[in-house]
C-alpha cells in the first residue's frame, strides 16, 4: 500500500508522463487507426494538444500555421522530385523493368501449366522452380529499387505508384502477400538512408545527425556516422529477415481487380533510356560533388532540376507532352506532400508547447544513473514523438538538443550518443501512419483496393522494423 507521500510521488509521476505532447500524439494514432484521414488527425492531435498545453485556440492555429509555412520547401522538393520520377517513367525505364518480370512470371507460369490450365511439358520441380525464382528476383528487384530511390535515383517514393501497380497482376500470380513487398519497401526507404551518408543519408546522418549534435555542444568530428548506425542497422535487417521467412512467406489470395492509376506504356526506346540513365547519373553526381563541397543549397533540389532539364533538351520527354509530364507528377505526390507538409505543422504545435523537453527530463530524471534503463525511455519517447511527427528528418532536431546533454551526463561516449540519437530519431519512421515510408508503399500496393493502409502498411512494418530497431540501438548505446 502506498502511504500518502507515496501516492502523491506517483500523481506527479503520471502527470509528468500524460503531458501534452503525448496526450496528442496517442490522439493521432487512435484517430488513425480508427480510419480518420490522417490529415483530419494530424489537425485534431495539434490542435488538443496546443490547447492542453496552453497555447488556447488562436495560439494553437498560429504555431501550426507557421508549420505550414515551413514545410514549403518539402511540398517543392516533393513536387520536383515527382516530376523528375515521371519524366523517368516517360522514358520508359519503370515499365522495362516491369515488362522483364511480367514476361519471366509468363514463362513460369507456362511451364508450371497455370496460365491455360493446362499439363505441363515440364516436370512439377522444374516448374515450381521457376515460378520460385520469379518470386525471389521480384522481391530482390523491389528492395533494390527501394534502396537506389535514396541516393543512386534520388526520388524517394516517387518512383512507388510507377513500378508496383503494373506489377500486381503477376503478384497476384504468385500469391504473394502484399504486406511483404510493403516491409521490403519499408525496410529500402528507411534503412538506406540511416546508414548510407549518400543521397537522403547524406541528409539524414551528415546534416541533421551530426550537424544538431555539434550544434548541442559535443564534438563529433571523429566519429564514424556508419559504425554507429550498423547496429541498428543490423536490427533493421532481422526485421526484414523475420517477415520475408516467418511473417509472411504463406501465399495470399488476391482478386485480379482493375488497377487504377497505371499509365500507358510509352514506348521503349533505346534513345529515351540512354538520355534517362544520362539524367539518373547527372542527379547522383550533383549530389555527391555538392556534398564533398560542403554546399549549403539542397542537392536533391538542384539535381532535380537539373535531371529534368535533360529530358527536356534532349527531347526524351517530348516538349508538347512536357506540361502534362510534369503535372501527374506533381499530381502523384501531392497527397503525400500535403500530409508531410500537415505532419510540419503538428511539429511545429508540440514545440510551441514547450512540452517536448518536460516529457524527456521527466523520464530519464526517473532513472538517473541508470544507463541502461535511461537509454530505452529516451528511445521510446524518440518512437512516440516520431510516430506523432511521420517523420524522422523532423524529429532529429527536436530531440538532440534534449538528448546531448542527458547522454553526456550519464557518462555516454560521442559514439554510443551518435548511435542513441540516430535511432530515437529513426524509430517510428516505420509504422507511423503519417510518414512516407508507409504511404509510398500503400499508394502502390491500393492502386485495385486490396491493401489497407494501417493493417497492411502501418502494423506489418512497425512490428517488424520498430520492435528489432528498438532492441538495436539500446544494445548499440550500451556497446560502443
Amino acid at each position: 500500500m502506498l502511504d500518502r507521500t507515496g501516492f502523491a510521488d506517483f500523481i506527479t509521476v503520471l502527470c509528468a508522463f500524460m503531458n501534452a505532447v503525448l496526450v496528442a500524439v496517442i490522439l493521432m494514432l487512435l484517430l488513425a487507426l480508427a480510419r480518420v484521414h490522417v490529415v483530419l488527425a494530424l489537425f485534431i492531435g495539434a490542435l488538443v494538444g496546443g490547447l492542453l498545453g496552453g497555447l488556447g485556440f488562436d495560439g494553437t492555429m498560429l504555431a501550426f500555421q507557421d508549420g505550414l509555412a515551413g514545410g514549403a520547401k518539402i511540398a517543392l522538393s516533393y513536387a520536383l522530385l515527382g516530376a523528375f520520377a515521371m519524366a523517368v517513367a516517360e522514358s520508359g525505364v519503370p515499365n522495362l523493368l516491369a515488362g522483364t518480370l511480367i514476361r519471366r512470371m509468363g514463362a513460369a507460369s507456362y511451364a508450371s501449366g497455370i496460365s491455360e490450365g493446362g499439363r505441363s511439358t515440364v516436370s512439377h520441380t522444374e516448374a515450381q522452380h521457376a515460378v520460385t525464382e520469379t518470386k525471389w528476383l521480384m522481391i530482390g528487384g523491389i528492395l533494390l529499387m527501394a534502396i537506389f530511390s535514396q541516393n543512386l535515383i534520388p526520388v524517394h517514393i516517387a518512383f512507388i505508384p510507377l513500378l508496383v501497380p503494373p506489377l500486381l497482376s503477376v503478384m497476384n500470380q504468385l500469391r504473394l502477400d502484399r504486406r511483404l513487398i510493403a516491409s521490403v519497401l519499408t525496410f529500402g526507404l528507411v534503412t538506406t538512408y540511416m546508414f548510407l551518408p549518400v543521397g537522403f543519408g547524406q541528409i539524414f546522418l551528415q546534416n541533421i545527425l551530426l550537424g544538431n549534435i555539434s550544434d548541442a555542444g559535443l564534438d563529433v568530428s571523429g566519429v564514424n556516422v556508419m559504425l554507429a548506425m550498423a547496429i541498428p542497422a543490423a536490427g533493421m535487417l532481422v526485421g526484414l529477415l523475420l517477415a520475408v521467412f516467418v511473417s509472411y512467406r504463406r501465399p495470399r489470395e488476391y482478386a485480379n481487380l482493375p488497377i487504377e492509376g497505371v499509365a500507358n506504356e510509352p514506348e521503349i526506346s533505346k534513345y529515351r533510356i540512354t538520355w534517362a540513365v544520362v539524367a539518373i547519373v547527372a542527379v547522383f553526381v550533383i549530389q555527391v560533388v555538392m556534398g564533398l563541397l560542403g554546399s549549403k543549397a539542397d542537392a536533391l533540389l538542384v539535381g532535380a532540376l537539373v535531371g529534368l532539364g535533360i529530358f527536356l533538351v534532349s527531347g526524351a520527354v517530348n516538349w508538347r507532352r512536357a506540361d502534362s509530364v510534369f503535372t501527374q507528377g506533381m499530381r502523384m505526390m501531392a497527397m503525400i506532400g500535403f500530409i508531410m507538409i500537415s505532419a510540419q505543422g503538428f511539429a511545429s504545435v508540440m514545440n510551441a508547447t514547450g512540452q517536448i523537453e518536460p516529457l524527456v527530463h521527466n523520464a530519464t530524471a526517473l532513472f538517473a544513473g541508470n544507463k541502461a534503463v535511461a537509454a530505452l525511455v529516451m528511445l521510446l519517447v524518440g518512437l512516440v514523438v516520431t510516430m506523432g511527427i511521420g517523420s524522422s528528418f523532423s524529429t532529429l532536431p527536436i530531440i538532440a538538443a534534449i538528448y546531448v546533454p542527458l547522454c553526456v551526463a550519464l557518462g555516454f561516449s560521442p559514439l554510443a550518443t551518435v548511435a542513441l540519437i540516430g535511432t530515437a530519431g529513426a524509430l517510428g519512421d516505420a509504422g507511423s501512419p503519417a510518414s512516407d515510408s508507409t504511404l509510398g508503399p500503400t499508394s502502390g500496393l491500393n492502386a485495385d483496393g486490396q491493401h489497407d493502409h494501417i493493417r497492411d502498411s502501418v502494423i506489418p512494418t512497425f512490428l517488424h522494423f520498430n520492435l528489432p530497431l528498438l532492441l538495436a540501438g539500446w544494445v548499440a548505446a550500451l556497446v560502443l
